[in-house]
């Protein structure tokens, strides 16, 4: 694969808010690739996750596969585990200060994620680092001569501080610390290539970059990828909402959700999460475009090919062949009541609320005999909360959407 086709691949899908700004990037990008080749060295690519939970969704996954493709090209990639940025907590994408985590909250949850994210990497071809290898060693003089590259201004006109201060909601000075540390991991590791979100923006672009410049560094090329909109299409992939596509719930579960997002959020799934190329999405698009393909088909090819990235071919074919017989054939009606969840309730609760069935010990009775299902997965406990919105089955003919 040439330069150019190289940069074609790796700016799929990103986004910058500004054409003038990812124009630059570009550039550098290439002048980065023609550079690495001169040297005939690779690249050092990295992107940080810190470890404020424990199961990763599929949006979490965009930059690993932004990450993989540069492991493709035959790139040094690190997996940059936030150990010690998980303890401040990153502010960009909230509009309040976020919880902080003891260390060992962190360690617990940091054991979870390098293995969810080999269903992306290539174990070989991947590094994994802490960031308390180098964040632990600063002391104090070393934060206020890191602070020193910035203004208050600057973080202010974050959005989401300048959102806050206008409604008079606090911005704590500690929020302050994560741009910096981050900016550091880049130093640290003399980073050629960051990948994050366009919630990373700041942290990437202006910390980063900043602070590899000071510190007498070649500024980094920030490669900022869109954000995946949940099954919805509309709003980002969150737990809170409930909009999710994990990652380790199972093939079935997986193409199923997918096959749920919008026709019109396919372009971005495409983009953002497929192994395809530029010119195999455009073709699709036309072909949907010309009616020679039918949104149902292109989806169906959409969710087996993300589906066998996570679990291969054999089990995306599997998951297709279930959808098929359980939505396709009839097995599930188009058409149900729908039920709005509420905070709190448990699968009994919902089945009772529907009246589903007379009593809780019916209810009960069904789930230990496997009788209830949501999104065709057996549930196996009345007493959890419901797991998420989907199609909820009890015994063999009644059928409620719960959203």
């Amino acid at each position: 694969m040439n330069i150019e086709e190289q940069v074609e691949i790796l700016m799929q899908g990103t986004e910058y808010g500004d054409e003038a700004l990812k124009k630059a990037m570009t550039v550098e990008l290439r002048a980065r690739l023609l550079l690495a080749e001169k040297e005939n060295r690779p690249l050092r690519v990295y992107c940080g996750y810190d470890p404020t939970s424990t199961d990763l969704h599929l949006g979490h996954t965009i930059s690993m596969r932004k990450l993989r493709q540069f492991q493709d090209l035959g790139h040094e990639v690190t997996f940059l585990i936030g150990s010690y940025t998980a303890l401040v907590g990153d502010p960009s994408d909230k509009n309040k200060a976020r919880p902080i985590l003891t260390e060992e909250k962190v360690a617990e949850n940091a054991l979870t994620y390098t293995e969810q994210a080999f269903r992306v990497l290539d174990h070989e071809k991947t590094k994994i680092r802490y960031n308390g290898e180098w964040l632990s060693k600063l002391n104090l003089v070393d934060l206020i001569r890191l602070g020193q590259n910035f203004t208050v201004q600057q973080f202010l006109a974050r959005d989401n501080f300048s959102n806050r201060l206008e409604k008079g909601e606090p911005i704590y000075i500690h929020e302050t610390f994560y741009a910096l540390m981050q900016g550091y991991d880049a130093v640290a590791m003399e980073t050629d290539v960051q990948v994050g979100g366009t919630d990373q923006l700041f942290n990437i672009i202006v910390a980063g970059r900043k602070l590899q410049e000071a510190l007498g560094q070649k500024p980094l090329v920030g490669i900022i990828t869109a954000i995946l909109p949940g099954t919805d299409g509309v709003q980002r992939m969150s737990k809170s909402t409930g909009n999710i596509v994990p990652i380790i719930s199972g093939a079935n579960d997986m193409f199923g959700k997918l096959m749920s997002v919008p026709d019109s959020a396919m372009s971005l799934y495409m983009r953002l999460v497929t192994r395809w190329n530029p010119h195999e999405i455009e073709k699709i698009e036309k072909d949907l475009a010309s009616g020679v393909f039918h949104p149902r088909d292109a989806k169906m090819k959409m969710s087996s090919e993300i589906t066998a990235i996570f679990y291969g071919d054999a089990d995306a074919r599997s998951a297709q062949e279930h959808f098929i017989k359980t939505f396709q054939q009839k097995e599930i009606p188009d058409e149900m009541p729908e039920y709005k969840l509420q905070d709190g309730q448990t699968v009994v609760d919902v089945i009772l609320a529907v009246k589903l069935v007379e009593s809780k010990s019916k209810a009960r009775a069904l789930i230990d005999q496997k009788g209830v299902r949501l999104d065709s997965e057996i549930i196996e406990r009345g007493d959890m909360p419901f797991p998420h919105k989907g199609v909820l089955q009890v015994g063999k003919r009644k059928f409620v959407r719960v959203i």
